[in-house]
């Protein structure tokens, strides 16, 4: 029986990087830049105003006050996306809005506020502006004035390959021009759920059935950490409907059934691993999750060509699901978009209640982890069955009993994996 890192470390070393390709900005959220981006462009592309104000000279402020204003003369308005038309000479001032660009000649720009403007509105006619203004605090070169390429140069590396994308990078693409970039594709993840009593969500439940929720769950996963879900129903516990389950999903990225890897009657895709593929190792040291199978089995390119496809198999417990999903094929999916750092938050933890061990298998106990006066204390959510899935729906983190401890006391520290992390 492997340990949780060996099957860990056997699982990685089956997936690749997956191959770029073209997206869409906005589409592209979450994935791997796989090219590094220039600019073809200064940002901004002119000198502009940072301020609704007045574009001058800053020489013709020296000495203003509210008691000496010095008067200048308004020759001309720019608003942001309009080019000046006039140049700014001594004793002349240009009225301009935020982000329209500074004229000619003006070395500062005043904000509306360091002016008499409010003082001379109400002798103007309604509609009008006044043709003088009277600056009433000194300034000096280059006040609130965003250069020319102050954010970006042109020629400049704005985004490195490897960069996940975020909002604001997004931002950055869309300030440079671009509208699509190369990202690493997302994996499509192929779901299969096994077990003569599954009925899909939806339907009547006849006697002595449950309801699916394994594929739900699965695939939830696989979309929180970037993949593509792809459905592909519930297949029985006979040869012939696990192979056309199977078929089903040869073209995925990555094939993740849910049952049939125990020891019962029924637990046949183990053998079915070993029939159409390879299997690489069945049963973990862990709890709950310890019948999981990991292997490879022969699907097919697009284009028809002969491909390996790792196939994890998860165990049927829901909550074993979820656990083995967040330890193993979350990793191996993250890694196939090109991400770097996979691994989960752990913290430590004080725990507030004995655990028991009591088969040497390391323990991922579902808890509640909260912050108190600086430190970590966690909580078990209750009985901790792996068929008790609201289990998981309370837990926010894993609390991680080792392999080689029959009991962990209330207030000694362990590590717990958190599987919601905000700080």
């Amino acid at each position: 029986m492997l340990s949780v890192e060996e099957a860990l470390e056997q699982i990685m070393s089956y997936v690749n990087v997956l191959e770029p390709e073209s997206r869409r900005i906005l589409e592209a959220m979450g994935q791997v830049l796989a090219e590094d981006v220039y600019s073809d462009i200064n940002v901004p592309p002119l000198d502009n105003s940072a301020m609704d104000g007045f574009a001058i000279q800053a020489k013709d402020t020296k000495g203003a006050s509210a008691a000496s204003p010095r008067i200048l003369k308004v020759i001309d308005t720019v608003i942001a996306g309009s080019m000046p038309k006039l140049e700014v000479r001594p004793g002349t001032a240009i009225r301009v809005m935020t982000g329209a660009p500074v004229p000619k000649g003006a070395d500062c720009v005043v904000q509306f506020e360091d002016t008499d403007e409010n003082a001379r509105k109400p002798s103007l006619p309604p509609g009008t502006r006044p043709t003088e203004i009277g600056i009433v605090v000194q300034h000096t070169l280059g006040d609130n004035i965003r250069k020319a390429g102050e954010d970006i140069s042109k020629g400049a590396r704005v985004l490195s390959k490897g960069k996940i994308i975020r909002p604001p990078e997004v931002g950055v693409l869309a300030s440079v021009g671009r509208s699509t970039v190369q990202v690493i594709r997302r994996p499509t993840v192929a779901v299969l759920a096994t077990g003569n009593e599954l009925v899909n969500a939806g339907q009547p439940l006849p006697p002595g059935k449950i309801y699916d929720s394994n594929s739900y769950s699965t695939a939830a996963l696989v979309a929180r950490y970037g993949g593509i879900p792809r459905l592909i129903g519930v297949a029985q516990d006979t040869e012939s409907s696990l192979t056309a389950g199977l078929q089903r999903g040869l073209d995925a990225d990555m094939l993740i059934t849910t049952g049939g890897v125990s020891t019962g009657d029924y637990d046949m895709v183990k053998d079915m691993l070993s029939t159409q593929g390879e299997m690489t190792f069945w049963r973990v040291r862990m709890k709950p999750g310890k019948p999981i199978a990991f292997g490879t089995i022969r699907g097919k390119n697009k284009d028809g060509t002969v491909r390996n496809i790792p196939h994890l198999g998860l165990p049927g417990n829901p909550v074993s699901v979820m656990i083995t999903f967040e330890l193993y094929a979350r990793p191996a999916i993250m890694k196939m978009m090109g991400k770097q750092n996979l691994a989960r938050t752990t913290i430590e933890t004080i725990l507030e209640e004995d655990v028991t061990n009591s088969d040497g298998r390391r323990i991922f106990a579902r808890a509640v982890i909260e912050k108190r006066n600086g430190r970590y204390y966690a909580r078990t959510t209750g009985p901790q069955g792996s068929g008790i899935l609201t289990s998981m729906s309370q837990a926010n983190g894993l609390a991680i009993i080792p392999e080689d401890r029959e009991i962990v006391r209330k207030g000694e520290t362990v590590q717990a994996l958190m599987l919601n992390w905000d700080e």
